[in-house]
């Protein structure tokens, strides 16, 4: 069983997520498209860190939306929209550290 990487600072509620191991898988992201449809945020990482993560649901299928805040202004990105079953296994590693 893995660890998630909890903050120890008792404000934080989500998870944050590790440093990608030496050998993690790289996501493919994209810009995030503008669209009026509805989306579900399933589950979150922490938005404390520059970059936190959701675990989303729209129209049947699962996808991953990241968002980056630096100098730029704040960058949000997703992966491709996938089975349920697929990005659940996804997020699960990105929390161990071994997708990133």
């Amino acid at each position: 069983m893995t660890e998630l990487a909890l903050s120890p600072d008792i404000t934080c509620l989500a998870a944050h997520v590790p440093r990608p191991r030496a050998r993690h898988t790289t996501l493919e992201w994209t810009p995030v498209r503008s669209s009026s449809e509805r989306v579900r945020v399933r589950t979150y990482t922490c938005p404390c860190q520059p970059i936190s993560y959701e675990l989303c649901q729209a129209g049947g299928l699962f996808f991953i939306r990241r968002t980056r805040r630096g100098p730029e202004g704040i960058l949000i990105d997703e992966c491709p929209r996938l089975r349920p079953a697929t990005v659940t296994r996804m997020w699960i590693r990105l929390l161990e550290g071994a997708m990133h």
